[in-house]
């Protein structure tokens, strides 16, 4: 539990935080609102939530004609199931894009089923051990077929050993939750993997033609652009050459006590990442 605590700390004074206490900057319509989360549409079938424990931490419902996928629940959000309903009236499987409480606190109490990427179940003993629903397991660059509408899995390392993305192809964009940090990634593996995670992310952009990946503390104005995932490849790559050396964080909690900052981007990190 003090792992869990100190992990919330940093992110609840992280810049994405700042920002987002600076008053709300959407364009999506609202809703839906209660005292735990906001509902905005992005499009006609995929809504935002935007929780206000963490730094606006979001979940995304997304809907095919068959059937819809929630993407994160929340840090707690009540009647969570009941919510998403009013929303759409199709069958809804959650997915967690990682399992950090801000993702994943929700899970607990309202849905039996969660999906998640293998390689994060090492953070479940002391991030979610409350948990006693099934665990089912994605494939990386798997396709789920919502009916009309299809999502590719792309498994996304760094932030966690088990960070996964998701693409919608036909309509330009997904979802990377905190996969390249919504401006402030908090990197838990190593360089080489972060760097990894961005070039394939990239030529999937470029092959795809997507305009945009939406994070996971999105507050109007923060979507993840393909120039910011090129950028983090030039940051990971100065890191890695011993170009850019890391600056002392005050206070430093989960050991990273390194940050980088240049073009936009920020990554906290400690020395021992550096490979």
């Amino acid at each position: 539990m003090k792992k869990l605590s100190i992990f919330l700390l940093l992110l609840a004074f992280s810049p994405i935080a700042i920002l987002a206490q600076m008053g709300p900057q959407f364009k999506e319509k609202e809703v839906y609102r209660s005292d735990d989360v906001v509902f905005r549409q992005i499009d006609e079938h995929t809504w935002l939530g935007s929780g206000n424990l963490m730094a606006s931490e979001s979940l995304y419902l997304i809907e095919g004609n068959d059937r819809a996928i929630l993407l994160d629940a929340g840090t707690k959000i009540a009647d969570l199931d009941k919510i998403v309903a009013s929303l759409t009236k199709k069958p809804v499987t959650l997915i967690a894009t990682h399992v950090h409480p801000d993702h994943t606190g929700s899970a607990i109490h309202y849905f039996p089923e969660m999906y998640l990427n293998a390689a994060d179940t090492v953070n479940i003993p002391s991030i979610m051990p409350d948990y006693k629903g099934e665990l089912k397991f994605l494939k990386d660059r798997e396709i789920i077929d919502l009916g009309g509408r299809k999502i590719e899995v792309v498994f996304t390392p760094g932030h966690t050993p088990g960070s996964t993305s998701f693409i919608d192809k036909e309509a330009g964009y997904g979802f990377s939750a905190d996969a390249f940090g919504s401006g402030n990634l908090l990197l838990t593996l190593d360089f080489s993997t972060l760097l990894a995670t961005c070039e394939k992310m990239n030529a999937i952009i470029e092959n795809y033609g997507l305009t945009k990946l939406y994070p996971g503390h999105y507050f109007g104005v923060n979507v993840e652009t393909p120039q910011r995932v090129k950028d983090m490849i030039t940051l990971s790559k100065n890191v890695l050459s011993g170009k850019v050396k890391g600056e002392e964080r005050a206070n430093a909690t989960l050991g990273l006590n390194l940050v980088v900052s240049d073009y936009g981007v920020r990554i906290n990190y400690n020395a021992a990442q550096i490979k």
